[in-house]
Parts: C-alpha cells; sequence; structure tokens
C-alpha cells in the first residue's frame, strides 16, 4: 500500500489558487461592517494619493479600481488569479514570488497586500523585500485574519466553526501575533495596528458553500469539512452571519 505525502503549504496554496481563483474577492465582497464597507474599502482607507504601487499578492486585483491611477501594478504567483485579474483590466500585472520582487529598491511609495501576509513564507525574507522596495518614508497597509473584536451573538456562531474545523493555521502567523517585532526585524515602524468586525450573511446555501471552499484547509479531515458544511448549511436556514474579524497594519519605511 503506497502512503501519499501530505501536500506542503505552497503546494496546497498553488491548487487552491488554480481552482478557485477569485473566490476570496467573492467573499470579502460580501462582509460588510455596520458602516456598510467592506474589508477593501477599510484598507483603501488607508492607501494614500499618489504611485506607483504595488499590490502584493493581488489575487483577482480587488483594488485595482481603487487604486488603478497611482501607477499600479499587480503581482501574484498564481496564473489562475492574474488571468481572473487581467479579465477586468487590471494591470500591469507581474507573475513573481513575494520573496523575490522584480523590483529596483525605493521604486514603490505604497504597497498593499489583502489577505496574504499570513500565507507568504518565508515571512521576514518577504517583509525585507517590502523594505526594500519602498520608498524613504513608504506604506506598507495591509489586512490580515483576526480572531476578535466579535459581538455576543457572534459567540455561538464561531464556537460552533471551531467545533467542526478546529484552529485554522497559516504559515505565517507573525502578523497577527507579534506585528512591531517582525516588521521592526525588516526596518519598518508599525504606525497603526487595528481590528474590525465584519460579518458575512448567509441566505442560501450556495453562500455557505462558497464562504467554507475560500477557507484554507489543508489539514482537515474530509468528515470535519462535511460537518463544517452541514453546520453552515443550518446557518443559512435560519439567515444567520459568520463573523469575519479582521485586522489592518499599517507600516513605515524609515525616512
Amino acid at each position: 500500500m503506497v502512503t501519499r505525502r501530505p501536500m506542503t503549504w505552497p503546494e496546497y496554496l498553488s491548487r487552491f489558487h488554480h481552482e478557485r481563483a477569485g473566490i476570496t474577492e467573492t467573499v470579502l465582497r460580501r462582509c460588510v461592517d455596520q458602516r456598510g464597507r467592506t474589508p477593501y474599502d477599510w484598507l483603501g482607507e488607508l492607501t494614500p494619493d499618489g504611485g506607483p504601487v504595488l499590490d502584493l499578492a493581488c489575487g483577482s486585483a480587488p483594488l485595482w479600481p481603487t487604486l488603478s491611477g497611482h501607477g499600479y501594478l499587480g503581482l501574484d504567483r498564481s496564473a489562475a488569479e492574474l488571468a481572473q485579474a487581467a479579465s477586468r483590466g487590471a494591470g500591469p500585472l507581474v507573475r513573481a514570488d513575494a520573496a523575490a520582487l522584480p523590483l529596483a529598491g525605493g521604486t514603490v511609495r505604497l504597497v498593499v497586500c489583502a489577505m496574504a501576509l499570513m500565507l507568504v513564507a518565508p515571512l521576514p525574507h518577504v517583509l525585507a523585500e517590502i523594505a526594500r522596495v519602498l520608498a524613504p518614508g513608504g506604506r506598507l497597509v495591509a489586512i490580515v485574519p483576526a480572531t476578535r473584536p466579535l459581538a455576543a451573538r457572534d459567540v455561538p456562531v464561531a464556537a460552533g466553526l471551531l467545533a467542526t474545523l478546529g484552529r485554522l493555521p497559516y504559515p505565517s502567523d507573525a502578523p497577527p501575533a507579534d506585528p512591531t517585532g517582525v516588521l521592526a526585524q525588516a526596518g519598518l515602524r508599525l504606525e497603526r495596528d487595528q481590528a474590525q468586525r465584519f460579518s458575512y450573511r448567509l441566505t442560501s446555501r450556495a453562500e455557505a458553500d462558497t464562504l467554507l471552499e475560500s477557507l484554507y484547509l489543508p489539514s482537515v479531515s474530509p468528515p470535519r469539512v462535511r460537518a463544517a458544511r452541514a453546520y453552515l448549511h443550518t446557518l443559512a436556514r435560519i439567515g444567520a452571519s459568520v463573523p469575519v474579524p479582521i485586522r489592518r497594519l499599517l507600516a513605515i519605511s524609515p525616512t
């Protein structure tokens, strides 16, 4: 009997984004806070006018409509995600690794990174590359998953998901765990560290399925995934909302 080797995170992410290109944007576009903002809107509030702008791990380029007038460059490892980005007219786009940015030093005024800093590796190397390409006084603005804030009504919903799926680790858990330290090691100064509650309302089984399929579950067993799907379908029948806490980080390059 041949034992199949577990996929590494890079292998898993490559397959995930090939098969589900654009799914992260699909979900986050439906996540809103109390003011009706999406996570992309919230990130965009910290992006000043002027460029050039590097959209790191741009995926399907959800930030391009906001940043297209500022010398935009989208970068991602996934050809499928870049194809999605190109289909909406985003560009220029380049397929490259975040740990080896194909840019000269000090040439970018802004690096944005939406829901990817917890996936890139090795994170210290990636942050050092970001610091290298940023001009003096340039900004890194990123959003990453968080565990709070939660409303009281969120607790049983979150507990149900935790019971079915367990904790969902990422290749690089440092951004939420120690943003000040890991950024400082790269020569970046943490200026803001904020968390905001967004929610994804379930009104159909299809929306529940999309939410589940957007999660990174490389080590979650099929029975657990089936249990989570059934649980989300139950929530959809009553029109419940799933909390999506997100953290926003702003770091500055030294002048």
